[in-house]
């Protein structure tokens, strides 16, 4: 009885332990690294939680119709360690992102390489890439 709880209790353990491994993801995995793609839209919403930070935006075609996009970047610490703050972009500024696109070819989803503000701003995955911040 004793080795039967030892092991149910040591299953447990491993199943708890590789949890977090399996529910991370790799970027080649998620996205085509041979298909890059640049959108310009505005930001909706920009979400600084683990594992990845994402860049919502509203992208409008050649007809006016709005479409919502989402960019997955670095890790919220390693943005905010490379200078980005979370009151950076607010709602409705406009900025292009280059990226990848999702192997998954039905959703409006990307992986940021980087992004650019209508002043020149640049920004990569873990957070600006020019002036105090930049690495």
């Amino acid at each position: 009885m004793k080795k039967a709880a030892c092991a149910v209790l040591m299953l447990m353990l491993l199943a708890g332990a590789g949890a977090p491994l399996w529910a991370h993801h790799s970027f080649a995995a998620a996205y085509d690294m041979t298909k890059s793609i640049t959108i310009q839209g505005a930001i909706v919403q920009v979400r600084l939680t683990n594992p990845h930070s994402w860049f919502f935006l509203d992208v409008k075609d050649a007809d006016g119709k709005l479409t919502r996009w989402a960019f997955e970047a670095g890790t919220p610490s390693g943005m905010i360690r490379g200078g980005y703050k979370a009151n950076e972009l607010s709602p409705g500024t406009i900025v292009t992102i280059r990226g990848f696109a999702a192997r998954d070819t039905t959703k409006n989803v990307g992986m940021l390489q980087q992004l650019t503000t209508a002043d020149g701003k640049t920004y990569g995955m873990f957070g600006p890439q020019e002036g105090p911040g930049a690495r």
